[in-house]
């Protein structure tokens, strides 16, 4: 057994590059190309595979760390001299053995005998297909980015299109140097290993050596006499000669995946961001100075609407004001309604529930609630009605997940419940609301409005709400469409109690009227459910006997 150490291959020159996961632990077996580490640059995200099997003895690195070609990775147990390192060994001493003395230059039997079956052919202009090469998976993978364009010249290890598999993101180089003359793939499309991708126009050298023997050295003088007087061409830089025209990958941006999912999790159109790269390649440091600057007020971040912003007005200019900051929970507030506002087709459908004989049930059990010490309000009259109407459409009770592909219908009934307080708009959220009687929501939806006035709620009292109500009763007013507060899929605004003349069939009578609203989110909720739902909250608010069915 011996011990030999893993290093970086030749990861393309990106220097610098962040491990980002260790895919072994000390004591694994490990065989060839299995994946060791995953490392992430500007340009992709890597896999790097060990180049022979063996057990992890020692790990040499961590996450976090950053390493180039050459860095040490990890220590591995293996079997007795590697076959690689034995063929390195007789290559070397075959090299040795081929190195020609100056003085056997001149006898032409040796330079007869050395050169068979070697002679360069001149340079030939020739087509070359570039494939994709071995990418560690047999299975069909998405080209997420194109560099090139027809046209562009390329020298050899340019990066050529961006591939993205489930495990890493790869740039796939350039063989050799050359033209592109074709494209033979477009962005989004599914390869595998030996498909093909472009084509390029390049010099090729024909020379016939055989791979067991060492490339020997040019021992006439004459021939290269001759290539030295053979005129030039000269050097390409590719990076100079790509920059007139800038490829693009879909969406108009020019980035890496590291980048593009890096703004996918901020929520960021990278076409509102600017380029600071080679050729406006947008680099994460671009990415995050434009986050930073949007929080600071700068921009719209994930909004994709390219929305205008409101422009910057000197108010004192026109008399005196007084400019205090916005507290935490007015600027989550703003942040989240903005989102939601913007995310959601809204559609908000209006109401109103004859709550006369409520209203004399709640009088009668006055002096029962005074017992209990529990002020009795229409609240949890409100919450047992949503509850129920929420368990009779399950679609009310549910919210997209965020592939937009799928809907999670929810076997829980949690309902928010918006609460004014000193320092902003917060919405504790009742848990089970179907399985608790009225006394009991009349005690919880107290104290919770009593720990959201004294700044004492924890995360988890605000979390996990599958509808919200917004109750504007006590402040006035007819009516207004409330903001849904996604991921839920509905909310229902309360407003003022009315007495109203009703006809009844025979007569007009008085009736105390609630004015509801409901507003939903259209993409889950059509409008024949919202008006079923809201219909069905009225006739148990008119007839609370319904709970019980």
């Amino acid at each position: 057994m011996s011990r030999q150490t893993l290093k970086v291959p030749d990861i393309g020159g990106a220097e610098d590059s962040e491990v980002i996961e260790l895919c072994v632990q000390v004591g694994d077996r490990v065989e060839l190309e299995q994946g060791l580490i995953v490392l992430e640059s500007d340009k992709a995200s890597m896999e790097i595979p060990a180049d022979q099997a063996g057990v992890v003895v020692e790990i040499l690195v961590k996450e976090g760390d950053t390493l180039a070609e050459g860095a040490a990775i990890v220590v591995l147990e293996t079997e007795a001299a590697t076959e690689a390192s034995a063929a390195a060994e007789a290559s070397e001493g075959a090299e040795e053995s081929v190195e020609v003395a100056p003085e056997t230059v001149a006898e032409p039997a040796v330079i007869a005998e050395t050169v068979i079956d070697k002679e360069p052919a001149p340079d030939t202009t020739a087509e070359v297909i570039v494939s994709v090469p071995d990418i560690g998976t047999p299975d069909a993978v998405e080209l997420i980015e194109i560099c090139v364009a027809v046209g562009d010249h390329v020298d050899e290890g340019d990066s050529l299109v961006v591939l993205e598999s489930d495990k890493a993101s790869m740039e796939i180089p350039s063989p050799q140097s050359g033209e592109v003359l074709s494209l033979a793939v477009a962005v989004g499309d599914q390869v595998t290993e030996g498909d093909k991708l472009l084509v390029l126009v390049g010099n090729a050298v024909a020379v016939t050596v055989s791979p067991s023997e060492p490339e020997p050295k040019v021992a006439d003088p004459a021939p290269a006499e001759e290539a030295a007087k053979a005129p030039k061409s000269p050097p390409i830089n590719a990076q100079a000669e790509r920059s007139e025209a800038v490829p693009v990958a879909s969406g108009g941006v020019y980035a890496g995946p590291a980048v593009r999912k890096l703004a996918r999790e901020f929520g960021v159109g990278l076409e509102q961001v600017a380029g600071s790269g080679p050729r406006g390649r947008i680099v994460k440091e671009d990415l995050q100075g434009f986050v930073k600057s949007a929080l600071a007020g700068g921009t719209q971040v994930g909004t994709g609407s390219a929305i205008p912003p409101i422009p910057e007005v000197d108010f004192a200019a026109f008399g005196e004001v007084d400019i205090q900051p916005l507290t935490k929970v007015d600027k989550l507030t703003a942040v989240n309604m903005q989102r939601s506002w913007l995310n959601v087709p809204h559609v908000t459908q209006f109401d109103e529930a004859d709550i006369t004989e409520l209203e004399a049930f709640r009088a009668e059990l006055k002096a029962e609630a005074a017992q209990r010490e529990v002020k009795l309000t229409p609240l949890p009259f409100l919450l047992k009605a949503c509850a129920q109407a929420l368990r009779d459409n399950p679609r009310m009770n549910s919210s997209l997940i965020g592939d937009g592909e799928n809907i999670a219908f929810k076997g829980y009934v949690h309902i928010g419940m918006a609460v004014d307080t000193p320092a902003g708009l917060v919405v504790p959220v009742i848990r089970d609301v179907d399985k608790k009687s009225l006394w009991e929501l009349a005690a919880e939806t107290a104290e919770l409005a009593e720990k959201a006035r004294n700044r004492k709620l924890r995360p988890l009292d605000m979390q996990g709400g599958c509808f919200s109500i917004s109750s504007l009763g006590g402040l006035g007013g007819t009516g207004f469409t409330p903001i849904v507060n996604a991921p839920e899929v509905a909310i229902l605004g309360v407003s003022k109690l009315a007495v109203k003349p009703v006809w009844d069939g025979e007569a007009f009578a008085p009736r105390k009227m609630l004015p509801l609203a409901l507003s939903y989110d259209h993409r889950v909720v059509n409008g024949a459910l919202g008006g079923k739902f809201i219909t069905e909250i009225s006739a148990l608010l008119a007839d609370i006997r319904r709970l019980l069915l």
